[in-house]
Parts: C-alpha cells; structure tokens; sequence
C-alpha cells in the first residue's frame, strides 16, 4: 500500500459515504449521519482537546490553524471558532466537495493536496496543526512523511495535537488487526461488511511518536481517548514547536 493506494480508497470512500467513513457509529452508514449531530462531535472533541492543552502548557490564541485530514469538516468547523484563519486539507476531493457543502458561511478554507507531503504550505505556517482519525489509515513511511510536515508547518511556539492508535486491543476486532494479513481484512471490509473500501491501519506506538517529532518539537502531554471504541488503543499527543 503506498499514497496512491490510500488516496484511491479515501476518494471512493468520500464519494459514497463521507460522514460514516469520517466517523464510524451504530446506525449511521449509508447517509444515515444527521449533519448537525455530525458537527457537534467535533466541537466536543476540539473544545476538549484545547481545553488540555491551555492546561499544560500551550498556546491560549491561534491566528492559523491547520486541520490535517480534514476529511467532511467536522474538526475544522470547531476549530474555526478558537482561530482568525482555519485551514483544512486532505487527499478526497469528494471529502472536501462535501465539507464545502457542510460550510455554507464559508468560515474555513479547504484545500485538496494530491501529494505525500504539505509542500502546498510554506515553513512556519501556522501556529496549531490538528489531526484526529488520520494518520492510522496510511502506511507508516507515508504516515511518517505527514508528521514531519506537520511539525515543519508549525510556527516556534506553536502547538501539535494529534491523536493516533498504539496497538490493537484483544478485542474479536483488535486480534484480527494484530494477526490477519492486510489483504484478507481489506476483503472483509468490503465483502462482509460492506465497506467501499478498506480503511487499513497502523499503529504508532508513543517511543515512535516521540522519536519522528522529538528533532524540533517538545511533548508536554499524553493522554488514552476511549471516545473512538474499543478495538485500538487510541492516544492524543500535545506537542510544542521549540
């Protein structure tokens, strides 16, 4: 699986079901998400997230924001309201096409990267880069390109908050993620359970976190999110641009 295996699938995904493939809950596949509902998950989730990180230390204001993986805006919309300009972006133009269309007051930009890298942005760009549900679906060499970039993009003094799974739990779901081949859960996925395509995943485990953004960035917390289910061990990082 490379970046092109991994936009191929997210394209297809986002063209067929984008809210479900988004975020994942009982009785919302096949356009079953409520959007409003839809939404307010993300203002939970962010409102959370920076609440933590002003207690340990990070930045109180934000002019620029990044939202990595932006996917159908949910993150970024409640971004929009902690930053004077919040930018989302991802690799599924049907994701951004139905993010624009969740955004009527076009009070974020998003933008499509076509590339394994943010060269679409310059140095020091922004002072909080934000990622939730993201980077598990690519590959680690890709995935570790990604937060490279993020931690590129990022102003001095500028804050990383990321969430990312560790390993699998022992759950029926989280064995198969631990011992069965990739091609065989990527045909359950579509076969069985019906996806559009397979969302794989990768683990990055916090020693590998730490070593890829330890170079410019300082990890001033971590803390296990049990809002995503029980089959990973999910893990948000907040980090600071030294």
């Amino acid at each position: 699986m490379d970046f092109e295996d991994v936009q191929r699938d997210w394209t297809r995904l986002g063209k067929e079901d984008p809210l479900w493939a988004v975020l994942i809950k009982p009785g919302t596949k096949d356009g079953h998400w409520d959007p409003d509902e839809f939404l307010a998950t993300g203002r939970v989730e962010v409102d959370a997230a920076l609440s933590r990180l002003r207690s340990v230390g990070g930045p109180e204001k934000f002019d620029s924001i990044l939202d990595f993986g932006s996917g159908a805006g949910r993150l970024t919309q409640a971004l929009a309201a902690h930053g004077s300009k919040v930018t989302g972006v991802d690799i599924s133009a049907p994701m951004i096409e139905t993010a624009i269309s969740l955004d009527p007051g076009r009070t974020c930009e998003f933008v499509l990267n076509s590339r394994p890298d943010l060269s679409l942005f310059d140095d020091e760009s922004f002072d909080l880069v934000y990622s939730s549900l993201v980077l598990q679906h690519m590959p680690k060499t890709v995935g570790t390109i990604f937060l490279e970039e993020m931690c590129r993009v990022l102003r001095p003094g500028g804050a990383l908050v990321i969430q990312v799974v560790s390993t699998p739990t022992f759950s029926v779901k989280g064995l198969a993620f631990r011992y069965a081949p990739r091609r065989l859960l990527g045909w359950a996925q579509t076969h069985l359970l019906k996806y559009p395509a397979p969302m794989h995943m990768q683990g990055y485990p916090d020693r590998k976190f730490k070593r890829i953004v330890e170079s410019s960035l300082d990890v001033v917390d971590s803390e296990t999110d049990e809002t995503y289910g029980g089959h990973w061990v999910n893990r948000r990082h907040y980090a600071i641009k030294r």
